[in-house]
């Protein structure tokens, strides 16, 4: 556009004309560099007596067109350059913000137009080989011609009807020759792309499109992947069935493919947000945890309280490193969390706004989801079958949110086992096996059955069974008990939000944590600190373990070890809260707090209570002091 910018409209609005003259062009510049190369290798080749294997020149070249900037991120504020002419000036920005619709907003008349759209992969077939073209001879003129297929009638090529050449005089033979022994085929694969659900409107319903790939571009995305895709939109035929109309159905021919997983992963954050969160620190330097609970009372500030709770999905969302032994066998490092509580407690908000921290995320319920829509399933389109990603697949990076977990058949929750704990997913379906990435986080919420009775079980109050609690690192149960203290509380603070001079406070610290500064803090730490233990940390773990392990029955023994590797995510995920990259014996004390906050009956704290009525200190160094030392006692250590 800077450079020649009637040349860049062309290649905009006339792709399918330009492009193939591209492609010409360097091959072209192949075959000059290819004999450059050749002489050089030769010389050399001579020169020092060796046998070198001889330059090789690439059968299909390609100029790929990649669209970024502007025009891409943010179509409403397209600049214009001062290189550009009056030619392209005149063209409102409108126009061009046509080129970077959404996958739902694709219509007519953006076919034959170079667009780029954004998704998912949700998709993705096969790699097959397709005939590229055909040669013929005039059995009149002798003249050869290539026929090409047409995408139109599902890359089929046609018999000529005709002579195309007319010079020195048009040739009206209908007879022609098929050229054997040089046929040209391509790799060929189809895959299909869906919008973002995150940048939908309420009640919209997410759409999709089959992407074509060919040559080079096969095979490298996954589904799961988050693309950003440049091609040529374009119609087929759909498949001819009995009584079935036969349509046209809109296919975009790739001509680059991006994937922007790894941008998404690593956020780009300023300097200037960075040193404010230094400063911040700084600033409670004395008093840490009074700082901690800043940033605590900035997640769903719309629910008043509950602290463990906050408390909990900060610690999930930022979660631990990956540990990696010599053999190469990997324990995860992201955290699972489940919510156990009466209807009305708070739990779907939750949910919700972990979402709107995590750059990658998926939602769905229980009720709605089944084994396949939560995995991957196998379907059939075009009488071949393709694996089409589920909401865990999708979460691959990112945070996989379920609401009323409860809801889902004994079946379909026995197939997260895996996903959850090894960060797979194998498939053996319809002749296809593989496995798949499913390295997210799981935020879990369910109602108990029924009334919730502390002396059974967790297991018996959640119809859940218990391989699937114990892969949840935090389980948190909240009991909307009859607390006319709580009631009060709650009730007053709901009043006050009606006045604004006692709300002042809290207009301050969304100023000071909003939620776009919030993301940002929580994807700074969780990609810049990698914690280690320190030998006060590992003695407190330790001893913990072990007292746990002395009181523990033959069948929690299983739930104790993995409680460990628990412990050790929260402790340092609690270590990258707290804007440090080694892990205290705070943080140990803060892990062994929240494990102590799933249990029903507590090994080492005196009374536990209802997460529910768990509130903010307004001294938490003073409170933490006492419940150090306490716990210190408990565990023997001086």
């Amino acid at each position: 556009m800077e450079h020649d910018s009637p040349l860049a409209h062309e290649i905009l609005f006339e792709p399918t004309k330009y492009l193939p003259l591209f492609d010409e062009a360097a091959k072209l510049a192949q075959e000059i560099m290819y004999e450059q190369t050749k002489k050089i290798w030769e010389n050399e080749s001579y020169k020092e007596g060796l046998e070198r294997p001889p330059p090789t020149i690439k059968e299909f070249v390609h100029v790929r067109i990649e669209i970024r900037g502007p025009m891409l991120d943010n179509p409403g504020k397209i600049p214009f350059f001062n290189k550009l002419s009056v030619y392209f000036m005149n063209l409102t920005v409108s126009y061009y913000a046509e080129l970077c619709p959404s996958i739902g907003r694709v219509r007519v008349k953006h076919r034959g137009v170079l667009l780029t759209l954004k998704g998912t992969v949700i998709r993705s077939g096969s790699i097959k080989m397709i005939e590229g073209e055909r040669e013929y001879e005039c059995r009149k003129c002798k003249k050869r011609f290539k026929v090409h297929p047409e995408l139109e009638s599902r890359n089929s090529i046609p018999k000529p009807i005709f002579c195309p050449f007319q010079k020195p005089k048009f040739c009206e033979s209908t007879s022609f020759q098929l050229l054997e022994g040089n046929k040209v085929c391509h790799d060929y694969q189809e895959i299909k792309i869906q919008e973002s659900t995150q940048v939908l409107g309420v009640g919209a319903i997410p759409r999709s499109i089959p992407v074509i790939l060919q040559d080079d571009l096969v095979d490298i995305v996954k589904a799961g992947d988050d693309v950003i895709v440049t091609g040529v939109l374009t119609a087929k035929w759909s498949p001819d069935l009995k009584d079935v109309r036969c349509d046209l159905e809109p296919v975009f021919v790739a001509n680059y493919v991006r994937r922007i997983n790894e941008i998404k992963l690593d956020i780009e954050i300023p300097d200037d947000v960075i040193q404010k969160f230094e400063n911040f620190w700084s600033d409670f330097k004395d008093t840490p945890l009074k700082g901690r609970n800043a940033i605590l009372r900035a997640i769903c500030p719309q629910v008043y309280g509950l602290f463990t709770v906050k408390l909990a999905v900060t610690l999930t969302l930022i979660g631990g490193v990956q540990h990696v032994d010599g053999s190469g066998t990997k324990v995860r490092g992201e955290s699972h969390l489940l919510l156990v509580g009466d209807p009305g407690t708070g739990k779907s908000q939750f949910l919700k706004f972990a979402a709107k921290l995590s750059k990658r995320s998926v939602i769905t319920t229980g009720l709605g989801s089944t084994s396949a829509g939560l995995t991957v399933t196998a379907v059939k389109d075009g009488g071949e079958w393709m694996l089409e990603a589920g909401a865990l697949v999708l979460a691959d990076g990112g945070l996989c949110c379920i609401d009323e977990f409860d809801s889902m058949r004994e079946h379909d929750r026995a197939t997260i086992h895996e996903a959850m704990e090894q960060q797979t997913i194998s498939i053996a379906k319809a002749g296809l096996v593989t496995t798949l990435s499913t390295k997210t986080i799981v935020f879990g919420a369910t109602n108990p059955k029924g009334q919730y009775d502390p002396n059974q079980s967790l297991s018996v109050n959640t119809t859940l069974s218990g391989p699937l609690i114990s892969r949840f690192d935090i389980v948190l149960v909240l009991l909307d008990t009859k607390n006319p203290e709580w009631d009060k509380v709650v009730s007053d603070h709901i009043l006050d939000q009606a006045e604004s001079e006692k709300n002042k406070c809290h207009e301050d610290l969304d100023k000071m944590w909003p939620l776009s500064t919030l993301r940002s803090y929580i994807h700074f730490v969780k990609g810049y600190f990698r914690p280690t233990l320190s030998k006060e940390a590992e003695n407190v773990i330790s001893r913990y373990y072990q007292l746990q392990r002395s009181i523990a029955t033959e069948n929690a023994a299983r739930t104790t070890v993995r409680m460990l590797e628990s412990l050790i995510r929260l402790a340092q995920a609690h270590a990258r809260l707290m804007f440090r990259n080694e892990v205290t014996r705070l943080d140990a004390i803060t892990a062994i707090l929240c494990i102590e906050s799933s249990m029903t009956t507590s090994a080492i704290v005196d009374s536990v209570g209802n997460a529910l009525h768990s509130n903010f200190t307004h001294n938490p160094d003073q409170e933490y002091a006492k419940q150090e030392e306490q716990i210190l006692k408990k565990l023997k250590i001086s």
